[in-house]
């Protein structure tokens, strides 16, 4: 949208030396936490998040893409024969051979 009125293009800030430095330490420490992974793998857990399930790395943050959960149970499609599983002992005949 164009509009008549003065707009800042560019997020600039008062930035001082010292934040200056500490943003660099925190890029330079994400950095070798990557590339610990790289040569190891990734120190993957179960995280849970909202309606949704994924690997994150402890070390480094790196996500899986993961999976949803819905709100609907897996149904059963057969019921399956009750008898089946019954517990029963099998009838053992002996025969007599030659």
């Amino acid at each position: 949208m164009v509009t008549n009125y003065p707009q800042r293009l560019t997020a600039t800030s008062d930035v001082t030396p010292e934040q200056s430095v500490q943003g660099t330490v925190a890029r330079l420490m994400g950095r070798l936490g990557q590339l610990m992974c790289g040569f190891r793998g990734h120190d993957s857990v179960l995280h849970f998040e909202g309606s949704r399930v994924m690997m994150r790395c402890t070390s480094c943050g790196h996500d899986s893409p993961g999976w949803e959960i819905s709100g609907r149970a897996p149904r059963r499609r057969y019921d399956g024969d009750s008898r089946r599983h019954l517990l029963r002992t099998e009838r053992f005949v002996l025969r007599k051979t030659a």
